[in-house]
């Protein structure tokens, strides 16, 4: 099985899925947009993860790579592979699929709840609420046919689902105590005080069981995703 991952700044990577990848017996491979390295086939990938990243899927002037990468998406996901995007990877799914991304009324950056929207069991099912990591200035529409799976209060569309094989998260459940640092460290400029933008010194006081909570979601998401449940 051959999973690929897009990867748009050099601090932000697979954090908590490689290990998941490696122990389901993934073959993981990766294209680093920012350097430059070529897409694969779409039909050589089983699995397809979009990362997170500070720059706009409507940023294309100043990083043309998106173009390409918006038109390998779109041909994984009408080839039927599972799609996984996070932060700006769902963002670039909901564009693909016609949706609109724009900023969003607040930014959210911290740690906060999500909470599930009521569904039925089609679709994959989140907890009633949970604490998870958001660093996002950003929202979208959701595009024809996707069902919304959760919220929170600054934000209304914060995960999505297409079909069986396609999932949106606005969040970061693959968030590790190192890439919360990293993205701490990197984007720090965007840490301005707001209604939903915790301080550094909160972001990465985080307890343990924190990130095991969020982390043993993000392995649910992805059994149910590959059908490895």
């Amino acid at each position: 099985m051959r999973a690929h991952y897009l990867q748009h700044v050099v601090f932000e990577g697979l954090g908590y899925m490689e290990g998941w990848l490696a122990a389901a017996g993934y073959e993981v491979g990766h294209t680093r947009l920012f350097a430059g390295e070529a897409l694969p086939e779409p039909d050589a990938v089983d699995l397809l993860i979009i990362m997170g990243g500070p720059m706009s899927v409507n940023d294309a002037a100043e990083f043309p790579w998106l173009v390409d990468e918006r038109a390998f998406v779109g041909s994984v996901i009408d080839a039927g592979t599972p799609v996984l995007g996070v932060c700006l990877g769902a963002q670039l799914i909901a564009d693909v699929l016609g949706g609109r991304v724009y900023p969003n009324g607040e930014k959210e950056i911290g740690w906060f709840p999500v909470q599930s929207v009521p569904i039925d069991d089609s679709v994959f099912r989140f907890p009633p609420s949970i604490d998870v990591f958001h660093w996002h200035g950003e929202t979208f529409d959701l595009p024809d046919g996707a069902v919304r799976l959760a919220k929170s209060v600054a934000c209304e569309n914060q995960a999505f689902q297409v079909g069986r094989s396609v999932i949106g998260l606005q969040f970061h459940l693959e968030t590790t105590p190192e890439s919360a640092e990293a993205l701490a460290t990197n984007c720090r400029d965007e840490l301005v005080p707001g209604t939903y933008v915790q301080t550094e010194e909160d972001i990465l006081a985080a307890r343990p069981e924190t990130y095991q909570s969020v982390n043993a979601l993000m392995s649910e998401l992805l059994a149910y995703l590959t059908g490895c449940s």
